[in-house]
């Protein structure tokens, strides 16, 4: 892709879109952070969240790093596994955002605003903040999603036009075909849990989610089964070589964004509820399956990158074995177990 290709400009947009959509998220985090809380009626519940609020900007500054490799040289030769991993753990974050957000605008369309929910958010927030966060989280997911792929596909291309067939029958295979089996049971109880929190249901959720839950968690928990359900089923095509003369693309992008969110989702929501619940209040307090279907969710993402993973790193040397001396390669060679994460966003 030549730099004045309509791709490479179109890449170019979607980079500086990502940088631009993360602008008001890091502005807003900054003021908060600086004891600032602008569209925040409780500011005292901003000392609570400090950690919280850094780990965000950190996350959000990272996304502009991405977004940057993906149009500067340096990130055409940085390791694979550097710009693989956190974009997939983005993927999955924005991706299952992308999912939501519409799904949460056409309930209110359709059944009116959610009287469940609290009118102005937790801890007082206003709308006009979420307006501007997760707008700039729908515009962040397209703008990254498509620098990645553009991305993807001027570095490993080949992989783009292969086969689920071509991947090769492996010694390994067995694992990865335990790994895809072992992620297909855990999916399956990490999908039952949350349809059954998403119809209403109220066991193993605190005590104060089920006091505000709202027809958008409900929608995040419908979502999340999906994901639970479709990456897993993307993941048996890929080991157990169903349709071998279709293309890897799809099931590849199915499994990368669902792992993506399962990983992403219920590592965060650990993380958040192991620093600010107060196991002292039993409005707060964490029952015991809500965290284990975290757990799950976590288990089950890395489950399914390791066995793509395995699969892509061994397809990526059964092609460098037959390919003659000196001839180029659509994957580098010199990192195939970092490229088999990246491919496997195609």
């Amino acid at each position: 892709m030549t730099t004045h290709s309509p791709l490479a400009r179109v890449r170019a947009v979607a980079a500086g879109t990502g940088v631009a959509a993360t602008v008001p998220y890091l502005t807003l985090k900054l003021l908060w952070l600086t004891g600032h809380p602008v569209g925040v009626g409780d500011g005292a519940a901003m000392d609570d969240l400090w950690l919280i609020n850094l780990l965000t900007f950190g996350m959000d500054a990272v996304a502009v790093l991405l977004a940057l490799a993906f149009v500067r040289p340096w990130g055409r030769r940085a390791p694979a596994g550097l710009l693989a991993f956190p974009m997939w753990v983005a993927t999955g974050l924005l991706g299952t955002i992308l999912v939501a957000l519409p799904l949460i605008l056409l309930s209110t369309l359709v059944l009116g605003p959610d009287a469940s929910a609290a009118d102005d958010g937790p801890d007082g927030l206003g709308d006009w903040v979420f307006t501007v966060v997760y707008g700039g989280f729908a515009v962040q997911g397209v703008a990254l999603i498509v620098g990645f792929l553009l991305h993807t596909r001027e570095r490993w291309g080949g992989l783009l036009r292969e086969r689920i067939g071509d991947l090769p029958d492996s010694p390994t295979l067995t694992v990865q075909r335990t790994f895809a089996g072992v992620a297909g049971l855990l999916a399956f109880g990490v999908a039952a849990a949350r349809l059954y929190w998403s119809a209403g249901g109220t066991a193993g959720l605190p005590a104060a989610w089920v006091a505000e839950h709202s027809r958008s968690l409900a929608v995040m928990d419908l979502v999340t089964a999906l994901m639970a359900v479709a990456g897993t089923a993307a993941l048996l095509v890929l080991v157990f070589r169903i349709r071998p003369e279709r293309r890897l693309r799809v099931p590849l992008a199915v499994t990368w964004t669902a792992a993506g969110s399962l990983f992403g989702w219920g590592a965060w929501q650990l993380v958040v509820f192991g620093t600010v619940t107060d196991v002292s209040d039993p409005q707060k307090a964490v029952p015991g399956l809500l965290p284990l279907v975290e757990a799950a969710q976590v288990i089950t993402g890395l489950l399914v990158l390791a066995a793509g993973a395995i699969a892509l790193v061994e397809r990526a040397a059964a092609r460098a074995a037959v390919a003659p001396p000196g001839a180029g390669s659509a994957v580098a060679p010199a990192a195939p177990a970092a490229v088999a994460d990246v491919e496997s966003a195609g």
